[in-house]
């Protein structure tokens, strides 16, 4: 993949070597809490803010660490140790392809009459608090709709090389890509719509309208790749074939099977080897966000 001397994005927080320390603003709220039960405006403010918390953890939002609960003062010291020079190369690589992302989302934005808001790229270690709740490496990647931020401990590069058998620095960009297709669906509003549906429907239904969603992002992870091969030729000879390779290796049949020997189809949220490789080649043939629709096609 042709990237060095790419564009790096600024929209980047680095929060490496960071750690999430101890509750500070839970202590306040204590303090508080005897005031606001004699006040009868204080109860009726505590009745609003537990429903608005509940409501927000029904739909998969913790907001506590916007109040600092659980999280407290981030410990701002920098371990001594530097990046290592392979640990730097990644996150200027990270920076390129979420740059490459932006200039591949604004123009199909504008296309439909929007504006892109770009996404927040996360860089951690080891834990992160979001406003989605604390995460953590062994959690790999993740996007939070709550605070727009894509979140990523550069070591998952390892695993995907070492432990899923997918390296390549196409497949590296494909996890950025997936990553930023979630929040493409949370500004076209598709993000709510499955959260709002989830709660009509089954277990085993919500969890079939959970791979649908994880493929779109995979579709849009290919799209991303077709105009980043087609306009700005980012892409080398067996690029195409890393990214395949990664999504096949994160198939939920494959993970299962590795995992505990057996594949149980009703508990898969992110699809199998076959569709996620089969919608991220739909995208990257393409390059059109209509044809990134999972939710009008009935999935086997």
């Amino acid at each position: 993949m042709r990237w060095r001397g790419g564009r790096r994005s600024s929209n980047i927080e680095d929060r490496r070597g960071l750690s999430p320390g101890p509750a500070a603003g839970g202590g306040l709220l204590l303090r508080l809490l005897p005031l606001l039960i004699r006040s009868r405006v204080g109860r009726w403010v505590l009745v609003a803010g537990v429903a608005v918390f509940v409501g927000a953890r029904l739909l998969g939002i913790d907001l506590l660490p916007l109040l600092g609960v659980g999280m407290g003062a981030e410990n701002t010291a920098r371990p001594a140790r530097a990046p290592s020079a392979e640990e730097q190369e990644l996150a200027d690589f990270v920076a390129v392809v979420l740059a490459d992302t932006e200039d591949t989302w604004e123009p199909l934005f504008a296309s439909l009459g929007r504006r892109y808001q770009h996404p927040t790229l996360v860089l951690f270690s080891d834990r992160v608090n979001s406003a989605c709740g604390m995460g953590s490496a062994a959690m790999g990647p993740f996007y939070c709709p709550a605070d727009g931020r894509v979140y990523i401990d550069l070591s998952f590069y390892r695993d995907l090389k070492e432990r899923h058998g997918a390296p390549g620095d196409f497949a590296q960009a494909y996890v950025i890509a997936h990553e930023v297709g979630h929040h493409v669906q949370t500004l076209l509003g598709i993000s709510a719509e499955v959260h709002a549906a989830r709660g009509r429907i089954s277990r085993a239904e919500a969890n079939r309208l959970s791979v649908k969603q994880e493929l779109q992002a995979d579709c849009f992870a290919g799209l991303w790749g077709h105009h980043a091969h087609s306009q700005r030729q980012l892409l080398e000879s067996g690029d195409l074939e890393e990214a395949l390779a990664a999504a096949a290796a994160i198939g939920d049949d494959r993970l299962q099977r590795s995992a505990q020997g057996t594949v149980t189809p009703d508990s898969f949220t992110h699809g199998t080897s076959a569709q996620r490789v089969a919608w991220f080649r739909r995208g990257f043939d393409s390059g059109r966000i209509d044809d990134c629709d999972t939710f009008a096609e009935a999935l086997p």
